[in-house]
């Protein structure tokens, strides 16, 4: 029955994160690796744009796998892209709340948690991040993506 509580979740955040207006927004993949747990992810996401001022809601939808567990990150952040003066570079600190439901000998849990985020991202749409993960969220991330239609 946990197993189709995590499908019914997984589905209903795919929901959400497409269910934006398309034209106001980008869609990305990303892959990455984490520490605690020690897992390689990848995942896809959203960028919306400006909201306010240069303030983007970017959700992501992650799957790690490894450490003898699968955890489904569920991710609502923040970022503020700061143009690096002559580049086509911007840096952009971040933050947001993650749903997190892991998966571990058939025993599904779901936690909260928060994730602050540090990247640095080409207008082309190549972008390289790091999160750190506070409450139950993964310690650490690195991991680097695409943005589509930049």
């Amino acid at each position: 029955m946990r197993i189709r509580s995590m499908h019914l979740v997984l589905a209903l955040a795919a929901l959400w994160l497409f269910a934006q207006p398309a034209a106001a927004q980008n869609f990305g993949v990303r892959a990455g690796a984490s520490a605690n747990p020690d897992q390689f992810y990848f995942g896809v996401h959203a960028d919306t744009g400006p909201i306010v001022e240069e303030l983007h809601f970017r959700p992501n939808l992650e799957l790690g796998v490894g450490n003898d567990l699968t955890l489904v990150g569920v991710n609502f952040e923040f970022v503020y892209p700061f143009p690096i003066e002559d580049t086509d570079w911007n840096i952009y600190p971040g933050i947001g709340p993650a749903l997190n439901i892991v998966n571990f000998n058939d025993n599904t849990d779901t936690h909260g948690g928060i994730n602050i985020v540090l990247g640095v991202e080409h207008r082309d749409g190549f972008f390289a991040e790091i999160k750190v993960g506070a409450i139950d969220s993964p310690d650490f991330k690195f991991g680097v993506g695409y943005t589509f239609g930049r």
